[in-house]
């Protein structure tokens, strides 16, 4: 019962803490918080595995933001004590902003600076040198700075967090860190959070761990089947178009969605082929500069946008692998400028499937199946996230079925309520939209997607300079800035935009106005068009929204799956 579980005033928390965790609206701590915030209170070293989505950042700030304010008051030195490693910039920026709230009400005696941008060291040497109570930043970055004498931890440093655990080995960071721990002191408190208890996992607890305590708080990784509703739908490269186009222009997916492919072309060539049709998504690629992709990821949250194309993509499962290059004269030229990015100027430190704080995302979509069944369990928990209900819908050709099968034999093996269940589309319903999408596929040539694609990197790197300077002194007008405008180099057919009413499946229709793209209104009171009522409309304001938008009712009463939904 919630009456029995700890409260976050029963811990001893300062009350500018608690305070702070009110503004918030945090009535009550997540399960990982209640159960490691007191350990951590009491000094021990903690690994935590808890699912993405569970609170597992403030687990280690709340107790990390105690601790400097209980030592500040007889210590007065400012140092730095308190170090957060990320495998990510992205995550870099969210942790900061995260203990930025949690200290919105003892800001002057807690303060926190993030490294994990690219910046020169030199132009972050000044904050460093200040000495912040706090530092997040990436392996590489961390250690770098600590070879250039700009931060000294060895007398200083009291706590050590390392943040999706699993992911700093295999993004590359290794040796960083091995090499890092060299500039710590002996003895400092430490937390291992992740989603995951694996073999880098458990090579990090016995490097910096000391008789830790070990918190495994969810049997499943995934969320159960009343709060998760995970399908797979079997469909070949031309189907996952035109299913995707049904779904998003026909509304039978709705709010805010994210669409994972495996590589940066087929994130530009869905984006083209939406354009066709007047459906705005943004793009979310390792190319992108960090600026702007954090700046995707905030005004996502905020609402701006319902869709993101994000890639998943395979240069990430070995970053460490070493770049191809020719020989020659222009051989050390190429390296210097692509220090700390993969292959082809990607940033190696990005990571759009893990940690990222993406929220109230209702559904996920994998156009393209993942590769592993670890990057399907972390796509999917971008969704479901805390105790918000979530959608996840996965595209599978008939080449990727043995994949499919590892992916059910985890989630069944892990629990049997987390199984995927086949989405029964009839695709013969939605025939009559073929011909549209292979018109529209026609001018997503090649040379289209290459020219939209260094467009968009252009254009973004352009947002990024502004990010940095402008926007700095002019916060509101941040707003204005999207991410979501076309790319299409050619004339868009302005007939692709409407969905004639003759088109409509008549078991669809009612559901959305083809000439507006607006759904219809059905009020209690009126009768339902075509003996359909929709079920989704008590949902809506809970933030469900489930693939299955609607039901037939039989004489019973008894509702069934919609037609067009349902084989």
């Amino acid at each position: 019962m919630a009456s029995d579980r700890l409260q976050f005033h029963e811990m001893g928390l300062d009350d500018r803490l608690l305070k702070a965790l009110a503004d918030l609206g945090w009535a009550q701590p997540t399960l990982i918080q209640e159960k490691a915030i007191p350990f951590s209170l009491d000094g021990k070293d903690i690994v935590a595995r808890a699912r993405t989505g569970s609170g597992k950042t403030a687990a280690y700030a709340v107790p990390m933001i105690q601790r400097i304010l209980t030592s500040k008051q007889t210590v007065r030195e400012q140092a730095v004590r308190a170090l957060i490693l990320v495998p990510t910039k992205e995550l870099g920026q969210q942790v900061q902003a995260m203990v930025r709230q949690l200290t919105a009400f003892c800001a002057r005696d807690v303060r926190v600076a993030d490294i994990s941008g690219k910046a020169d060291l030199s132009a972050q040497r000044p904050i460093l040198m200040e000495k912040p109570d706090v530092v997040v930043g990436t392996p590489s970055r961390v250690l770098a700075h600590l070879t250039a004498q700009n931060m000294v931890l060895r007398s200083s440093l009291e706590m050590l967090v390392i943040d999706e655990a699993d992911l700093i080995f295999s993004f590359g960071f290794e040796s960083d860190l091995k090499s890092l721990l060299c500039h710590l002191p002996k003895i400092y408190q430490a937390f291992l959070m992740s989603a995951t208890l694996n073999e880098d996992v458990q090579a990090l607890k016995a490097l910096v761990l000391h008789n830790p305590v070990t918190l495994k708080l969810q049997g499943s990784q995934l969320p159960d089947s009343n709060q998760l509703q995970q399908y797979s739908v079997q469909c070949e490269e031309e189907d996952k178009f035109l299913l995707v186009y049904t779904l998003l222009k026909l509304s039978l997916v709705r709010g805010k969605t994210l669409l994972f492919v495996n590589a940066v072309d087929r994130c530009y060539r869905l984006k083209l082929f939406l354009e066709q049709f007047s459906i705005p998504a943004c793009v979310l690629n390792s190319e992108l500069p960090v600026h702007s992709r954090c700046h995707i990821i905030t005004q996502f949250n905020q609402g701006f946008y319902d869709y993101i194309i994000a890639t998943d993509e395979q240069v990430l499962a070995n970053p460490s692998a070493p770049p191809k290059v020719d020989g020659g004269a222009g051989q050390k030229k190429r390296k210097r400028k692509t220090a700390g990015k993969g292959e082809g100027g990607k940033d190696k430190e990005y990571g759009v499937s893990r940690g990222i704080d993406f929220q109230n995302v209702s559904n996920v979509i994998n156009f393209d199946l993942p590769t592993s069944v670890e990057s399907y369990i972390h796509r999917v928990g971008r969704t479901a996230r805390a105790d918000n209900p979530g959608t996840a819908l996965t595209f599978v050709s008939h080449t990727e079925l043995p994949l499919l099968a590892d992916i059910q034999d985890a989630l069944t093996g892990d629990n049997s309520d987390c199984a995927l269940k086949p989405y029964g589309f009839k695709m013969e319903e939605i025939e009559g939209f073929r011909y549209r999408c292979r018109d529209a596929m026609r001018s997503v040539t090649k040379q289209a997607v290459k020219e939209a694609r260094l467009k968009e990197i252009k254009r973004e790197l352009l947002n990024s300079e502004k990010l940095q300077t402008y926007f700095e002194d002019n916060p509101r007008d941040l707003q204005l800035l999207r991410h979501d405008r076309d790319l299409h180099p050619a004339v868009i057919k302005p007939h692709l935009k409407n969905v004639p009413e003759y088109l409509i499946p008549s078991a669809l229709k009612g559901l959305a106005n083809p000439f507006s793209g607006r759904k219809k209104r059905w009020r209690p009171g009126k009768a339902a068009p075509a003996g359909v009522v929709r079920n989704n409309l008590k949902h809506q304001h809970r933030g469900r929204n489930p693939l299955k938008t609607f039901r037939v009712t039989d004489r019973k009463g008894k509702g069934g799956a919609s037609k067009a939904a349902q084989s």
